[in-house]
């Protein structure tokens, strides 16, 4: 869907993941997200880049824009999709047996040296961070509760931190079955992308 509306996507695999090394810790995942946001804006001259997150990926992303902004390099803009408020509150909200779903679910869930750590804070980054930020999520998503994306809206688009910004949330009826995985079937998301991130271009670019 990106690529046809004439975006490049840049992703990678967290460490730990896919075909990269290493073992996954949230510091060490955040700091991958780092190095490659810092490896695209070497070479992305004056086009606008943006930071998207789904599912577990909302936490990495919130972790990088929160610290982007600290540093005063905040992205064009900031787009979760499926987010949680935080990583406890997401266990808390679902039978445990939904988590088999959940990517990452044996790291999460069932190794306990890295649960202790693991917080995921998106509903205290989104106080730190000041850029455009759209939220999508689906009313019947099974793995990340509809009402967690909501409640984390709710806490950003009362933050300072947003005032100057756009902050957006987008909900899917549950009768499109989008679910946890499908919103980019979408026939609205390209207008919906291509009116947030024009206005968010806009406001950047005066």
């Amino acid at each position: 869907v990106l690529s046809s509306l004439g975006y490049h996507v840049v992703t990678f695999d967290y460490r730990g993941w896919g075909d990269s090394i290493g073992s996954p810790s949230e510091r060490g995942m955040t700091y991958d997200a780092l190095h490659v946001f810092d490896w695209i804006k070497a070479r992305s001259g004056d086009n606008p880049v943006y930071i998207w997150g789904h599912s577990l990926g909302t936490g990495v992303a919130t972790n990088l824009v929160r610290r982007l902004c600290e540093r005063e390099t905040p992205p064009d803009a900031l787009i979760l999709e499926s987010p949680f408020t935080n990583i406890r509150e997401e266990a808390r909200s679902h039978p445990f047996s939904i988590y088999r779903y959940f990517p990452g679910f044996d790291w999460f869930f069932l190794d306990p040296i890295t649960t202790s750590g693991i917080k995921f804070a998106n509903d205290e980054n989104v106080k730190y961070i000041s850029c455009s930020l759209l939220i999508l999520h689906a009313e019947d998503d099974p793995v990340v509760p509809f009402h967690l994306g909501k409640k984390l809206y709710n806490i950003a688009a009362t933050s300072r931190s947003f005032r100057d910004y756009k902050v957006q949330f987008v909900p899917f009826h549950t009768d499109l079955g989008y679910r946890h995985k499908y919103i980019y079937r979408s026939p609205e998301l390209p207008r919906i992308l291509r009116e947030f991130l024009g206005k968010s271009e806009h406001e950047h670019h005066h």
